[in-house]
């Protein structure tokens, strides 16, 4: 069972508008949250690979 299933199923039909209004913004402020520190975690990667990407002009005296 999912999640989100387990937390709909726990709330109770007479105060499920009230825990709605927060209940949506804090799932999506995680999920947005995690796609965030995926994204952060791919930074700088084309400057890590940009050797492969040079051709011949990257053959030279400047390899690591």
């Amino acid at each position: 069972m999912s999640l989100l299933a387990v937390v709909a199923a726990a709330i109770p039909e007479e105060g499920a508008s009230e825990l709605s209004v927060f209940l949506y913004p804090a799932i999506s402020a995680i999920v947005f949250t995690a796609l965030a520190f995926v994204t952060w975690s791919f930074r700088d990667v084309a400057n890590r690979h940009s050797h492969k990407t040079q051709g011949s002009a990257g053959h030279g005296g400047d390899h690591h």
